[in-house]
């Protein structure tokens, strides 16, 4: 690998001594595929790093009921962990570092994810931005600590005592601000009081099963930046287009059939194979967008399943096929059931969609707060809070979730807010 890097050292100084002076278009030209160059070579230096788990995996496994599949998993405590595509960052490594930042990338890279996502939406100038949603500002970043507050789209409002008024109501989008504005905030651990009488305490509300220790810097990303971030970290890519929460087209030219595009056109400009994207979106015409007109990435292209109807049908999956979709994303506890002996098994959803043809990604795991407690919403076909039998009583449960999304249901790839739980996983069930 050193013999390599060198090599490239080499040829990129020989070439940039060759480049004509006065040339300035081809000398741009050449600076772009030089830069394009040193990214592959960071990518492929990498892709196959050691990855670096801590405790939680460990934690997990030793508070799982007694099993095969526990003593499986304790079986690889000594073993090499390896980044794998399996294990797939959600908004980063969420739990700890806030979402869609520099850091919080780092950490899913170097837990293993071999997938990292980056949220896209757009800012006032349509620059494309990684955040969860495109009015979200005000819960993700410290927006309402700075001048911008007043060009959110409902600014904070104070009495005549200086008390907030308003907090259930604010509202601060990317649209609102330009990017050069966007890129001088840190982001912070989402949450919000909504019912809060000060900025302050609106914003000191990170939930107890997640912690504020990694949030003094949270540096926010354009798109742009998290796929040159992302590549040379030795990742792939995930990225997610977000519905617009502003009239479109907007501002009566800029359509929803640019934006897919543009987003597709960052990973071109940066010289990315599509194979290692995975676009994604909630919005099916977004997704059919793409296969028919960047197909290279419509091929992995991702259906995110935000109906929430378990009773889809086999014919209904089968049109989406025809469609050209090959990707369905559901969120997990669409893809479990409970049988009547207490076993979780996949549900009839899961079922149809590999009798359709459809590979299966799902979303999210550790993204609750403590399974002895329930859960949640990501649990909720098996913790009985559908009217089923509840089998959810300890963390370790977690591990059994996941086997059977992996071994029974299928799944090529699991969402995880602590990747280094998927990471262990697949590398001791030798899933790459």
């Amino acid at each position: 690998m050193r013999l390599l890097a060198l090599m490239i050292s080499v040829l990129m100084s020989l070439i940039a001594i060759s480049l004509p002076v006065q040339a300035a278009p081809k000398s741009q030209d050449m600076e772009q595929r030089l830069e394009q160059m040193k990214s592959r070579f960071d990518y492929l230096r990498n892709r196959n790093a050691k990855a670096e788990l801590g405790p939680r995996p460990f934690y997990l496994v030793s508070d799982m009921d007694a099993s095969e599949l526990k003593e499986k998993l304790q079986s690889c405590e000594r073993k090499t962990n390896r980044r794998t595509k399996f294990s797939i960052g959600h908004r980063g490594a969420p739990m700890q570092f806030p979402e869609h930042t520099k850091e919080s990338y780092e950490a899913a890279a170097k837990m293993g994810a071999g997938i990292v996502e980056c949220d896209v939406t757009f800012t006032k100038d349509r620059e494309l931005v990684c955040r969860h949603a495109q009015c979200d500002l005000h819960t993700t970043t410290n927006i309402l600590e700075t001048s911008l507050a007043q060009s959110c789209s409902v600014p904070p409002e104070f009495d005549s005592e200086g008390n907030l008024v308003n907090a259930a109501d604010i509202k601060c989008c990317t649209s609102d601000i330009t990017l050069a504005e966007f890129k001088t905030l840190k982001g912070k651990m989402d949450a919000a009081n909504k019912s809060a009488t000060s900025i302050a305490e609106y914003m000191n509300a990170t939930a107890d099963w997640r912690t504020d220790l990694y949030s003094a810097r949270g540096t926010l990303m354009t798109h742009k930046e998290s796929i040159q971030l992302i590549n040379s970290l030795g990742a792939d890519f995930t990225p997610e287009l977000k519905s617009p929460e502003v009239e479109m087209p907007y501002e009566g030219e800029f359509t929803q059939e640019d934006y897919a595009q543009q987003m597709i056109n960052e990973y071109v400009e940066a010289g990315i194979k599509p194979n290692r994207v995975w676009p994604q979106s909630f919005n099916y015409d977004d997704v059919v967008y793409w296969v028919n007109n960047a197909p290279e990435f419509g091929e992995q292209a991702v259906f995110l399943d935000g109906m929430y109807d378990v009773n889809v049908s086999l014919a209904e999956m089968e049109s989406w096929v025809a469609d050209g979709v090959k990707v369905l994303a559901p969120p997990m506890w669409m893809l479990l059931d409970v049988s009547g002996n207490g076993d979780i098994v996949p549900s009839q959803y899961a079922i149809n969609a590999k009798t359709a043809g459809l590979e299966l990604i799902t979303w999210t795991l550790e993204r609750s707060g403590l399974l002895k407690d329930n859960g949640g919403w990501y649990y909720q076909s098996v913790n009985g809070d559908l009217g089923g039998q509840d089998v959810i009583d300890n963390e370790g449960d977690m591990m059994e979730v996941l086997h059977v999304l992996a071994q029974d249901v299928g799944v090529i790839g699991v969402f995880s807010d602590w990747p280094a739980t998927t990471t262990y996983y697949a590398n001791c069930m030798g899933i790459k």
